[in-house]
């Protein structure tokens, strides 16, 4: 077993343990240079890992917050919500961290094997933004039909849970987690919470494994909603799902990138879809050149899943 997970688990505990909270304390400059993150940056996002894996359980497990590993890593946390049906709508749930300070909104992802087939149907075509969810949006800013299909979905209920959530406790920020179609939609969700709760809310989105989105006037919009929006996409290795659907059909990533390169080296990427080999689309020219099991992790020690079979994602240790 590698003691870089561990350390990396120590470093957060120690964090927490001296009241100190793990906000992401690393920047992101897009006009910077590519860089590599400290264990400290690696291990801040560990929280964050855990509430995107606890969103693939059922939403008993979640609301009762039973959820093993995932739950017992963020003991602490406050459910308040959970729905869905992990089939015409993703799992999801709300509640607060204390430590954080922060509402957290987690979206469930979708199988693996299901993945690479459900972006080449016809739900991958772009289509107009709902400028009803996002009113300033431009107007040629333009979604994935079947992630914008799932998000109008989920959208009302996401937004009474917030408001909800914040009813109770004066968090001072809130964060949307997810992985794979999680992380989409968690994306999605970003944008539109961070146009319609109050100014002074800052929202931070936290994806891993993200796929493409929409195309480069929804990366700019993305983009240009920053500081109220902050987006940080966490990619592992050689998974190919962030680099669909492919920038030769109009799709493009916004900012945000950190890629997991070997366990303990993560480089934070400048820019749209950064093109080096340090970054996924340098690192993943296609999908023959790809990894499939990278995308379920791990990240920084963390599968994603909830009670995941080992068998199904080779490397992980039961």
């Amino acid at each position: 077993m590698s003691w870089l997970p561990l350390l990396s688990t120590f470093l957060s505990c120690a964090l927490l343990v001296s009241g100190q909270e793990p906000a992401l304390s690393y920047t992101d400059d897009a006009g910077g240079e590519i860089r590599t993150l400290s264990l400290v940056e690696i291990a801040q996002l560990r929280p964050y890992t855990h509430y995107a894996s606890a969103a693939y359980c059922h939403p008993d497990e979640v609301i009762d917050w039973s959820c093993e590993a995932n739950c017992k890593a963020n003991a602490h946390f406050q459910p308040f919500v959970s729905g869905g049906d992990g089939g015409a709508m993703q799992y999801w749930y709300a509640g607060y961290d204390a430590l954080l300070d922060t509402v957290v909104l987690a979206h469930q992802g979708t199988d693996i094997g299901y993945l690479v087939a459900a972006w080449t149907d016809a739900c991958l075509f772009l289509q107009p933004i709902d400028r009803h969810l996002f009113p300033s949006a431009p107007r040629d800013a333009q979604v994935h039909t079947g992630f914008a299909t799932a998000h109008s979905r989920s959208a009302p209920y996401v937004s009474a849970a917030i408001q909800t959530v914040l009813d109770f406790h004066d968090a001072s920020s809130v964060t949307v987690v997810g992985h794979s179609l999680g992380a989409a939609l968690a994306l999605l969700d970003g944008a539109y919470l961070s146009l319609h709760l109050p100014p002074e809310m800052p929202v931070t989105v936290i994806g891993y494994g993200m796929p493409r989105v929409g195309n480069a006037a929804w990366a700019d919009f993305v983009d240009g909603l920053a500081p109220r929006l902050r987006v940080v996409r966490v990619n592992n290795g050689h998974d190919p799902v962030p680099i669909v659907p492919g920038q030769f059909l109009g799709y493009r990533h916004p900012s945000g990138e950190l890629h997991i390169n070997t366990p303990g080296e993560w480089t934070a990427c400048p820019g749209q879809d950064n093109p080096s080999v340090n970054c996924s689309v340098g690192a993943v020219p296609d999908v023959l050149s790809a990894d499939l099991h990278a995308h379920s992790g791990p990240y920084d020690g963390v599968w994603m899943g909830c009670e995941l079979d080992p068998v199904l994602y080779p490397g992980q240790v039961a």
